[in-house]
């Protein structure tokens, strides 16, 4: 009897360890999330309890190590199953061949703006999770003082009125931070210029041009060719400048420490070019090839990305849905305050967001040769062609 008891509790104990063994567990990683905990842990239990088969082990990854530790753990044979990332870096990936291609067809749900700017050589490697798309912040009291109507809706309109503001106001109309990373990069790209050997077209020395004669006015700040988004902002708050471009999520810096500006805050949509689209930015997911669990990993993406967790994240933050069926909620179509309203204007903003310029491996490169450019062009240092020709010939 003894032994037939031992004998039966050891299948017991192995079937135990069988069931473990072969559950799959997917490795997830995440870039700094760990503040939203409760909402990431509930998804993977309700994922967990309708997928029996299947554990989820999730990562939060600092956002300053999220590169530099991918690209060490896509190059080994047992990376995560699911990574999150930015287009930019794992464009670099799937240039490097590192990345899973993902069926289209899986991405139905999203946003085909959103999906057509993701494409690689035509094809898909990532999987889109939300998005930002900058509004256009304005001071009501500073716009009306100028005896301007309406607020710009593009970078010429905003250059026509510049001079009135300034006389008017004493304020400027805008600093636009051209030297800050891809600010000037993004500018060209709304004016049809994409590739950096463009850069000397006829197109692009006009808008160089633009903004060498704005400086050279005075009608932007002379601290235009140094000063970052968050020094802009300062300016905003302290009544310097009357238009200012970011995420909804400044609103908030500007009401906790400049609350007499709130008030005569007001939003619209941002600066366009000649082709109309707008600026955005999305962070993605990416599953490498050589995952062990893609299939699966793949499917807790895409629950991960649906209607109702894109939604529950929205309303917990500033970002924007890139589900198609959360972008159409009546939580994106509301104007009745300021908040909701700069959320349904970037809402709005990412179904017209293409072309946008593919990224390239050397881009901060690019990116540095242009401010460059850009800072020689206003200070004067040589004619603007001159300047472009040798910048379109960097490349």
């Amino acid at each position: 009897m003894k032994k037939f008891i031992l004998i039966i509790m050891s299948v017991i104990l192995l079937t135990g360890c069988q069931t473990k063994d072969y559950k799959k567990e997917i490795s997830f990683w995440t870039l700094q999330m760990g503040n939203f905990a409760p909402y990431i842990n509930e998804i993977i239990d309700k994922y967990e309890t309708s997928h029996d088969d299947v554990k989820i082990k999730w990562v939060d990854v600092p956002f300053s190590e999220g590169e530099k530790r991918t690209l060490a753990a896509v190059m080994t044979d047992s990376p995560p199953d699911l990574i999150n990332l930015n287009p930019d870096f794992s464009a670099i990936l799937a240039q490097k061949g590192t990345l899973e291609e993902i069926p289209q067809e899986k991405l139905s749900t999203f946003t085909p703006e959103v999906v057509r700017a993701m494409a690689y050589n035509g094809k898909i490697y990532s999987i889109p999770w939300y998005a930002t798309s900058a509004i256009t912040i304005y001071n009501k009291d500073l716009l009306k003082k100028s005896g301007i109507n309406k607020v710009p809706k593009t970078y010429d309109d905003l250059f026509e009125i510049s001079a009135q503001i300034k006389s008017k106001t004493g304020a400027y109309s805008y600093l636009p931070t051209i030297t800050e990373n891809d600010t000037m990069v993004k500018i060209l790209n709304k004016y049809g210029i994409y590739e950096p050997e463009n850069y000397n077209s006829d197109a692009s020395v006009r808008i160089f041009e633009k903004f060498k004669t704005m400086y050279k006015k005075d009608l932007i700040p002379q601290e235009t060719i140094t000063m970052t988004h968050r020094e802009a902002l300062e300016q905003y708050m302290a009544e310097k400048i009357v238009f200012y471009q970011g995420g909804a999520n400044f609103l908030n810096m500007i009401k906790e420490n400049a609350p007499k500006i709130y008030e005569q805050t007001d939003v619209a949509e941002q600066f366009k070019g000649t082709v109309g689209q707008n600026d955005f930015s999305v962070m993605n997911f990416v599953i490498p090839v050589k995952a062990k669990y893609k299939d699966e990993a793949l499917d807790f993406c895409l629950f991960l990305t649906n209607e109702e967790n894109q939604l529950k994240l929205a309303k917990m933050t500033n970002v924007i849905s890139t589900n198609k069926n959360a972008l159409n909620n009546p939580f994106y179509n509301d104007y009745s305050n300021i908040t909701a309203k700069s959320r349904s204007i970037s809402a709005k903003q990412i179904n017209n967001i293409y072309p946008q310029m593919k990224q390239r491996r050397n881009q901060k490169e690019i990116n540095m040769l242009v401010n460059t450019a850009v800072q020689s062009i206003l200070l004067d240092k040589a004619p603007t062609e001159k300047v472009l020709e040798k910048l379109a010939h960097s490349f």
